[in-house]
C-alpha cells in the first residue's frame, strides 16, 4: 500500500512559505494575508515498522517540522493546490529520501514521490488564484497533482509496437515531404530530408524506418550539432553604426589566412578561431577534445610530476528559458562532465548569466514565457545545486541585467 505523510515546517522556521508568500504578493501584485507550504511524500514497498522508524529521520526534523497522515482540516482547500513532477522528470527531493530510507533500513529501496501543496489564505478571488497556479506551475517540467491516494507508484509500459517502416518515403514529392516534416514533427528542413530520402533511396535501396530518421533528426538539431552556427555565412554586410562589429570581422578574415583556415565561414568558426590563433606549444592532442587541456608539471611532495589542465565552458541558454533550475543545472553540469570523462576532476567555476529587468510584473511576461524573476531565481538554485553536490566552488559570478536578454537568456557555466 502507498503510505502518505504531509511535513510543513513550524512558526519561525518557515522561511520557503514566508519567501513564497512576498513573491506572490510582489510579482503577481495581489492581496493575500497567508500562505502554508507543505511537503507531501507518498512511499510504496516500506512496511509499517519501517516506516515509523524512518519517519522522524528522513521525512522531518521533529525539532522544527510538524507532520500530518491527513492535511489539516481548517484549510481552505478551495484555495489550496499540489504540484507535482510530470512522470519520467527527476524527482530530487524523493530520490534522496528514498536513498536515506534504504541507508536507514538496509533493505530495498523504496519507491517515493513528492509534491508541494500550497494552501492560500484570505479573501482570494478565482482570477487571482488562477494566476498564483498558472505562475507556481512551470507545464514544460511539472503539473498539478491530485489529492487523492495512487494505488501504485509504480509505473507500468504498454509493450511498444513493431518499429514502423515509412514504405513510401523515398517516393515522396517535395510537397509531399514537406507535409512529412510536419506531420512528424522533425527539426530537419526540405533539404535535409531530401539527403537523406537519397541516402535510403540511392545507397541503402530500401525505405527507413521511423526511429532512423527520428534519431538522424536529433543528432542533426540546434542542441546536437549546432547547425546555426556551423550554417556557412557567404555573404556578410554591416548596417551603419556597427562599425566596431565590422572591424572585428576583419580581424577574423585576416586569423583565417595566418591560420590557412580552409573551413566556411561561420558562427562557430569566428566564435572558436581566437583559440586556434593562441594555440599553446603544451596543448594535449587526442581524441578526447572536448575539455581543452594543456600539459604542465605540477610539483607534488616535492617531486616534478606530469599532469594536464582541463578547461572547459558550457552555454544552457534555451533550455534554462523554458525550465530554470534542470537547464542551469545541466549547464554547470555538461562543464563539469567533460573533464571528468578525460579522468580529471573539477575545483573551480564561473558563471556569466544575462536576464531581463527580474523586478518586472507578472502582467509585464512576454507571451509564451516564464517571468524573469522565475528564471533567473530557478537559474541560481539549479547551478549551486549541481555544484553543491559535486563540491564545486564557483568563485566568480557576473549577472548582467538587459532588456537586450528579454527574448532570450544567457546561462554560462565554465569550470577548470
Amino acid at each position: 500500500m502507498v503510505k502518505r505523510i504531509y511535513v510543513e515546517k513550524r512558526s519561525g522556521f518557515d522561511v520557503a512559505a514566508k519567501q513564497l508568500l512576498d513573491d506572490f504578493k510582489d510579482t503577481l501584485d495581489i492581496k493575500i494575508d497567508g500562505l502554508r507550504l507543505f511537503v507531501r511524500y507518498d512511499v510504496e514497498d516500506l512496511s509499517d515498522d519501517d516506516f515509523q522508524k524512518v519517519r522522524d529521520i528522513v521525512f522531518r526534523e521533529p525539532n522544527v517540522d510538524n507532520f500530518y497522515y491527513e492535511l489539516p482540516a481548517d484549510l481552505d482547500l478551495s484555495k489550496t493546490f499540489a504540484i507535482e513532477y510530470l512522470p519520467g522528470q527527476f524527482d530530487q527531493r524523493a530520490d534522496s529520501a528514498a536513498q536515506c530510507v534504504q541507508l536507514v533500513t538496509a533493505k530495498n529501496l523504496p519507491i517515493i514521490h513528492s509534491a508541494r501543496i500550497i494552501s492560500l489564505i484570505g479573501d482570494i478571488s478565482q482570477a487571482d488564484f488562477d494566476k498564483i497556479k498558472s505562475y507556481s506551475i512551470n507545464a514544460i517540467e511539472s503539473r498539478e497533482a491530485s489529492f487523492e491516494i495512487p494505488a501504485t507508484l509504480k509505473i507500468s509500459a504498454e509493450i511498444p509496437p513493431d518499429v514502423e517502416i515509412l514504405s513510401d518515403f523515398n517516393s515522396l514529392n517535395n510537397a509531399e515531404l514537406k507535409n512529412f516534416i510536419n506531420l512528424r514533427g522533425l527539426a530537419m528542413n526540405l533539404d535535409d530530408l531530401k539527403f537523406c530520402q537519397n541516402y535510403f533511396r540511392e545507397i541503402e535501396r530500401r525505405p527507413p524506418t521511423i526511429t532512423e530518421l527520428k534519431v538522424i533528426d536529433t543528432y542533426w538539431s540546434d542542441h546536437c550539432r549546432h547547425t546555426t552556427f556551423t550554417t556557412a555565412l557567404d555573404e556578410v554586410t554591416f548596417d551603419k553604426g556597427a562599425a566596431v562589429i565590422e572591424r572585428a570581422f576583419k580581424s577574423y578574415l585576416a586569423m583565417r589566412k595566418v591560420i590557412q583556415d580552409k573551413k566556411d565561414i561561420s558562427l562557430m568558426d569566428l566564435g572558436t578561431i581566437g583559440a586556434k590563433i593562441v594555440l599553446p606549444k603544451n596543448l594535449d592532442e587526442s581524441e578526447e577534445i572536448n575539455a581543452c587541456s594543456i600539459k604542465i608539471k605540477a610539483t607534488i611532495d616535492g617531486r616534478e610530476e606530469d599532469w594536464l589542465v582541463m578547461f572547459k565552458n558550457e552555454t544552457h541558454n534555451h533550455p534554462t528559458e523554458i525550465e530554470p533550475f534542470g537547464g542551469a543545472a545541466t549547464c554547470l553540469g555538461g562543464a563539469i562532465r567533460d573533464p571528468l570523462s578525460g579522468r580529471s576532476y573539477v575545483y573551480q567555476a564561473m558563471r556569466v548569466t544575462g536576464a531581463a529587468d527580474p523586478n518586472k510584473k507578472f502582467s509585464e511576461t512576454l507571451p509564451g514565457k516564464l517571468p524573469q524573476k522565475k528564471i533567473t531565481r530557478g537559474a541560481a538554485q539549479g547551478y549551486s545545486s549541481y555544484g553543491n553536490q559535486i563540491g564545486l566552488a564557483t568563485g566568480q559570478v557576473h549577472e548582467i541585467y538587459h532588456e537586450g536578454y528579454l527574448a532570450k537568456r544567457m546561462e554560462i557555466g565554465a569550470v577548470i
